[in-house]
């Protein structure tokens, strides 16, 4: 057992190095599943009975290891890697803080400049790692981690390490626990990931403990979520301990969510081998894959757009790329968007005007079942580790070749 993780782990490794995102990791380490166990994840789970309870707890644990510890507003570096980092890990966590308004946030890269993010899209950063410290030489009061291409970033471990011995609170979110662990700041700890990497980080971290059923937890100074869209409950958490319990309530109304308690069934998720069969039979029938174009335009909410885009990205059918009249767009958070020329004539990804974010989201889960099918949008959810029951009744399908 130990030795088919082992392999999982180091296929896992090579394909986050030398691919963009959890997403193409997917792909590589789902190879070495089928072909070498026939299964993902194969850690035992508490049933989750007393998650309510639990919640209650790693709630309470995460709003005072995250209250800000002086006075005056605290700064948020959100941290990307430029050559990949997870599109709604990345854009969603910034989008909310932004949003907000109760703390300084800054996006961060080892370079300024463009910043690739993985399944679609690409940003441009202003402040590099090193401008940030100059601005900032006392450190940062908290650092957001997406997961990046790379877990193992000589550059980004030193500074996070920096980071963290200069007070800064980390939240990790999805795979991001994996760069905590290479910059040594999960050991010992209690923490979750997206549900492929807990067995293979408890395999590489054995004194830390994994936290079934729960969408973010906190140890210390550390913290730690599920899969990518558990952004914006930890994200909401976030800024209630920051800004209070009625401006989290603002922010969650405006994104069209009711709640952001970390209660979470974590047993639905893991491979099997039909599931892994059928991932990579859709992978590997590429010429099937449509170039859609998204219309983005100035103040456009980074939380939707993300969300939307991820989500069709993740059938395996799509393509996107954002496309503009106006030669660069700024998103609501102040994000540039990188709008390239692009066909007028490719089909246009459908997104509804009016809709909040999580709205836009779900209703886009709900297109996607209805264009491919509950098999694939069932994939969809478990990669976005999102599982939360849809009423799809009444929506309408996708016009041929994705045009609303």
């Amino acid at each position: 057992m130990a030795t088919k993780r082992a392999a999982r782990w180091r296929a896992a490794g090579r394909a986050r190095r030398g691919l963009v995102g959890c997403f193409q990791a997917f792909v590589l380490s789902l190879c070495a599943a089928v072909a070498v166990t026939g299964c993902g994840d194969d850690l035992p789970l508490p049933p989750p009975a007393d998650a309510a309870a639990g919640g209650e707890r790693q709630a309470t644990a995460f709003l005072e290891a995250m209250r800000p510890r002086g006075p005056g507003r605290p700064v948020v570096a959100v941290l990307a890697r430029n050559e990949g980092t997870e599109l709604t890990d990345f854009l969603v966590t910034h989008g909310v803080l932004r949003r907000a308004d109760v703390a300084e946030v800054r996006a961060v890269a080892p370079r300024r400049g463009r910043v690739r993010l993985y399944p679609a899209l690409e940003v441009e950063i202003d402040q590099d790692l090193a401008a940030f410290d100059r601005a900032y030489p006392d450190g940062a009061d908290y650092v957001i981690v997406p997961a990046l291409d790379d877990a193992d970033d000589p550059v980004i471990n030193d500074w996070l390490q920096r980071q963290a011995a200069r007070g800064a609170r980390i939240v990790a979110v999805c795979a991001g626990t994996l760069i905590l662990g290479h910059a040594g700041l999960l050991d010992g700890r209690r923490f979750t990931s997206h549900w492929y990497f807990r067995g293979a980080l408890l395999e590489r971290h054995p004194s830390a403990r994994y936290v079934p059923h729960q969408r973010y937890v906190a140890d210390g100074a550390i913290a730690t979520t599920t899969g990518i869209t558990a952004s914006i409950p930890a994200m909401l958490a976030l800024v209630e301990a920051i800004g209070g319990r009625e401006r989290a309530r603002e922010v969650a109304a405006e994104l069209g969510v009711d709640a952001w308690s970390p209660v979470h069934d974590s047993s639905p998720y893991g491979l099997t081998f039909g599931r892994a069969t059928d991932y990579l039979l859709s992978k590997a029938a590429f010429w099937r894959n449509q170039r859609w174009r998204v219309d983005v335009r100035n103040g456009m909410d980074d939380e939707a757009l993300a969300l939307a885009v991820d989500a069709w990205t993740r059938t395996g059918h799509v393509r996107v790329v954002p496309a503009a009249e106006a030669g660069t767009v700024t998103l609501r958070s102040g994000l540039v968007l990188v709008t390239p020329p692009v066909d007028a004539d490719l089909p246009r990804l459908p997104l509804k005007a009016g809709l909040k974010p999580v709205q836009q989201f779900r209703r886009t889960l709900c297109e996607i079942g209805v264009r491919y099918g509950e098999a694939r949008l069932a994939w969809v959810k478990m990669e976005l580790e999102y599982g939360e029951a849809l009423d799809c009744a009444g929506t309408p399908p996708a016009r041929e070749g994705g045009r609303a």
